[in-house]
């Protein structure tokens, strides 16, 4: 019969998608996130991620419940970046969850180490290399600006952490991450951090990419930076 996939969402994501039907086995679940409109400039960062966090939780904990009861239980959540209150919801309901990670494997590993001992280091060295295990010498540059001591989107360093914290949360070992690379060019990166199992899903290109029809990726939230 295959996989059936339903993918949640929110309203101003959605509206942005290619109108076409959905091939056999996905299905959307659409819901507000207080901001139809998309967010815009000089909105409160931190009032958007609430509204996220509640609405979003909601649904998933809803779309969860309802679909047990309908004896089409989900075997898994796959999860993205910016909403670790996913893997919440899905180990209330004792539901294994797995993050994908959207941008390569060294990105990860930084801020992996940088909430692991090491923001001291990444932070204060604005004119140096900085040296994290397993990886090269990387550049001030090279390192993500979320990360820099000039960020002027504190509010998302947190949220980033709260992955991590989630990661430590699940009761079994080497918890498996899903990385936006392959292994033929992040090999030392994947294998970096002994504690997580980063498994390389090949690179993920928007469709809009494909057909060359835009250089856009489609996300306005702080778009210039990683």
């Amino acid at each position: 019969m295959g996989a059936h996939v339903t993918c949640v969402t929110c309203v101003s994501t959605h509206r942005r998608m290619i109108k076409s039907p959905p091939p056999k086995g996905l299905s959307f679940a659409i819901f507000s996130n207080g901001y139809d409109d998309e967010v815009k400039p000089g909105d409160d960062d931190q009032h958007h991620f609430i509204q996220l966090k509640c609405n979003g939780s909601k649904t998933l904990t809803d779309l969860i419940v309802s679909s047990a009861n309908q004896g089409r239980p989900f075997t898994c959540l796959v999860y993205t970046m910016l909403i670790p209150w996913a893997a919440d919801v899905a180990r209330e309901h004792h539901l294994p969850s797995v993050l994908l990670w959207i941008q390569p494997a060294m990105v990860f590993d930084i801020y992996y180490y940088y909430f692991n001992g090491f923001a001291d280091v990444i932070r204060n060295n604005p004119s140096c290399s900085t040296q994290l295990p397993g990886l090269p010498l990387l550049t001030r540059r090279e390192l993500p600006s979320f990360l820099h001591a000039s960020n002027p989107y504190p509010s998302a360093v947190p949220t980033f952490e709260a992955h991590f914290e989630a990661l430590e949360k699940e009761n079994y070992p080497r918890p498996r991450v899903l990385v936006n690379t392959f292994d033929a060019l992040e090999p030392k990166e994947l294998k970096a951090i002994e504690k997580l199992n980063l498994v390389a899903v090949r690179p993920l290109i928007p469709y809009a990419f494909q057909d060359g029809s835009t250089t856009s990726n489609g996300l306005t939230l702080s778009q210039n930076h990683r």
